[in-house]
């Protein structure tokens, strides 16, 4: 058993550099790294396996790839960066007979937006007052030209990053789907989940945001509820006085003069309008009424 445990750290996440500009990626250890004799440098394009591409202590390829070490650390750099070098890099050091890796760090050359890319959120449909397991929540990416950066967030708190997997199609453009799993409660608690996607150095991203509908449902449940109430309440309203106005000597009352119709118009909130229904005669028959307000050829 080893007596002592290396490990390294990668602490930028993602950099962002222009074509033809210089990268510099870096790794830290915890022990010594003995001047970077058994540092290698890996790197995994979207798609595709990681493939060791700088072993440090070989003089091949310096004008591209070039080690820089300290006692602590050691720092790859980039010459002349070109779209082809996005992707994740990772350190690796050969400790004792097996090689320890870093937590990688994504480097982004140029503009991964095209004129067909776009952001969309994908969450779990509804399932009542299921609060157990796991819900995965999808952020996807489409038609761009290279990696992008995302990140997630719950309720402005940062979360892990998610994992991203990529189909590529026909036209060369990829489409990257990031997703990441939270307990069932944590997203039927209401707290907003937002994915945040950055495509270049300018600064800006897209942002897209949601939340668990329960909290819409209740509140478009509870108007329903009042409307149907309302709606109800006007009916009772309408039929009563139609009663009240067509047969009053059946319910023991004197025939009364209906008053002029009401124009319509709003007043103080209400809408106050001439309502007109067909009436029926005994067989079930329509008896013709004239139209209120129109002359009728005798």
């Amino acid at each position: 058993m080893l007596g002592v445990q290396l490990f390294l750290h990668q602490t930028q996440r993602i950099q962002f550099v222009e074509v033809s500009d210089t990268a510099k990626i870096h790794c830290s250890s915890t022990e010594n790294l003995e001047g970077g004799s058994s540092m290698f440098w890996y790197l995994r394009r979207e798609g595709e396996k990681p493939t060791c591409i700088k072993y440090c202590l070989d003089d091949q390829n310096v004008s591209k790839f070039t080690c820089k070490h300290e006692t602590h650390s050691s720092t790859l750099e980039i010459s002349n960066v070109q779209k082809t070098d996005c992707g994740i890099y990772y350190c690796a050091y050969k400790y004792s007979s097996y090689p320890i890796f870093g937590n990688g760090s994504t480097l982004i050359v140029g503009d991964s937006y095209t004129n067909s890319s776009w952001v969309m959120l994908l969450v779990p449909f509804p399932h009542g007052s299921q609060v157990t397991g796991t819900a995965n929540l999808a952020c996807v990416i489409h038609g761009v030209s290279g990696p992008v950066h995302v990140s997630w967030s719950v309720s402005g708190e940062l979360q892990e990053q998610g994992l991203t997997r990529s189909l590529k199609a026909k036209d060369g453009s990829l489409m990257l789907i990031n997703h990441i799993s939270v307990p069932m409660d944590t997203w039927t608690s209401g707290k907003n989940f937002t994915c945040e996607v950055k495509f270049n150095s300018s600064g800006s991203s897209v942002k897209k945001s949601t939340r668990y509908p329960a909290a819409h449902a209740s509140s478009c449940l509870l108007s329903i509820v009042s409307l149907a109430v309302l709606s109800a309440l006007m009916l009772l309203t309408v039929s009563l006085s139609l009663i009240w106005t067509l047969c009053p000597s059946r319910l023991g009352f004197p025939p009364r003069i209906s008053a002029p119709p009401a124009s319509q118009e709003n007043q103080g909130g209400i809408l106050y309008a001439h309502l007109d229904f067909d009436s029926r005669n005994r067989d079930g028959r329509k008896t013709q009424r004239p139209a209120r307000g129109k002359r009728v050829k005798p």
